[in-house]
């Protein structure tokens, strides 16, 4: 069994970087596009087969479902930068501590997101201002989907503890399998059985479980220092702090992030029904494009974190500068692609020409603004790999939030077009880069040769 997991795994401490950071992405791109799709083929089937109003309904909770899953997104990023660090520094002890103490925080988080948001989301949708025509099956979709927390938090660990050892593989495997099912579940429960938004919201969640389940088993056959045991099963009081030290941080900077993103979709509520459905069918870009991006970021953490406990630091500035690198060409080739596309990409979640022609407006802006988001985000990765979350997330709370709601009360206000509130994006992602740059660079010169 032992040998077996080594044919996955990858040694990121040797070797070509351009060619292993690119073997070790490509899956992970894969695999974090699978888990799109299981919100999107949510919007699609609902928006073809059960109308408008299904589609704005589940499209004006997409800010919340980022919001929780960039929670648990947030905390394995810090079991990935700690578990490569001790796999670097060849420490197996520590890498079994982390795991089993990872495993644990990660399931008690999704249990808390799911109690919290079940509770709390009729009066942050009521907040958000979302439509009277729309809260109800906004309701019944997020309220559901909240119950698949626990498992995402599990898949996530799973997912994170892997790609921190080198294997991207085979959780790609179980997403490929879980989207299948996902899919083929939202076209039965919407079209025979009309549930409509509950079929998709009930499909996901049961996806998200299987591939939680396959993940699961894997790690407690594994061999590896890496894998689980019932028995060791236990929180080490040391390697929760450090796991919470970096993990915290960064889930908060989502949280953070996606509050920002609040008051953007309360500025799109602004408008009328037709641009806040059309809002919704072209937003289904933005985690298409951000997640294949964030394939290098994680990239990025877990080569920094294993060599920095290698101590290798040319490898360390030559991960980040190639990690930028390919994060910013895919986010051009991806913008603008879905731009040259867009009526055939926006015809998967409406029918409606009006819609279409509003979703086109935020193609329209975004489409050469999602590369300049790479110069911030790889950044933070890598100060992350080196451990560094505090000031980096400080900064991302006051460029890409605090700047983001001044600018929709100067900027949007004055203006008052659906263009004007689209350009915070691009303009916060850049005074935030240059932030992060800075901060990264003093870091890095810290390190001993």
């Amino acid at each position: 069994m032992k040998t077996k997991a080594k044919t996955y795994d990858m040694d990121l401490c040797e070797g070509s970087l351009w060619k292993k950071i690119l073997f070790f992405s490509v899956p992970l791109m894969f695999s974090n596009v699978l888990q799109v799709v299981f919100n999107m083929s949510d919007v699609a089937v609902v928006g073809k087969f059960a109308g408008p109003v299904a589609l704005g309904a589940v499209g004006s909770t997409s800010i919340l479902v980022t919001l929780f899953t960039g929670i648990l997104l947030g905390l394995s990023s810090g079991v990935n930068a700690l578990t490569a660090l001790y796999i670097g520094s060849k420490n197996e002890e520590n890498v079994r501590e982390t795991v089993h103490t990872a495993a644990i925080l990660c399931l008690i988080t999704g249990v808390l997101i799911t109690l919290l948001g079940i509770a709390f989301s009729r009066p942050i949708l009521t907040a958000m201002h979302t439509k009277d025509e729309l809260i109800e099956d906004a309701l019944v979709y997020l309220r559901i989907y909240l119950l698949g927390m626990p498992a995402l938090g599990i898949f996530n660990f799973g997912n994170s503890v892997l790609s921190a050892a080198g294997d991207t593989k085979r959780p790609l495997y179980y997403l490929s399998l879980a989207g299948v099912l996902n899919v083929l579940m939202n076209l039965v429960f919407v079209i025979v059985f009309h549930m409509g938004v509950a079929g998709v919201a009930t499909a996901s969640i049961l996806a998200q479980y299987f591939s939680a389940v396959m993940i699961l088993v894997l790690l407690l056959r594994s061999k590896e220092c890496f894998g689980l045991q019932l028995r060791s099963l236990r929180i080490s009081p040391d390697k929760l702090q450090r796991i919470i030290r970096i993990g915290i941080p960064s889930a908060f900077q989502y949280a953070i992030f996606a509050l920002a993103n609040l008051f953007v979709q309360t500025g799109v509520n602004s408008f009328d029904h037709v641009m806040v459905e059309g809002n919704s069918a072209a937003s289904n870009a933005d985690p298409l494009v951000y997640d294949m991006m964030a394939a290098f970021y994680t990239a990025c953490s877990s080569f920094i974190a294993q060599n920095y406990g290698a101590q290798k630091r040319d490898r360390i500035k030559k991960s980040y500068l190639i990690c930028m690198l390919y994060s910013f060409l895919v986010g051009l080739f991806l913008g603008v692609g879905i731009y040259l596309l867009r009526y055939s990409f926006l015809s998967l979640f409406t029918n409606d020409t009006a819609v279409v022609n509003a979703g086109i407006k935020r193609l329209s802006v975004m489409a050469l603004s999602y590369s300049v988001s790479a110069f911030m985000d790889n950044t933070i990765a890598a100060s992350r790999g080196l451990g560094r979350t505090i000031l980096p997330t400080i900064m991302v709370i006051l460029g890409s939030c605090v700047f983001r709601i001044a600018w929709i009360y100067t900027v949007f206000a004055f203006f008052g077009t659906i263009e004007s509130l689209y350009l915070l994006y691009v303009f916060s992602w850049l005074i935030t880069a240059v932030a992060e740059i800075i901060y990264f660079v003093r870091v890095f010169r810290t390190i001993k040769k």
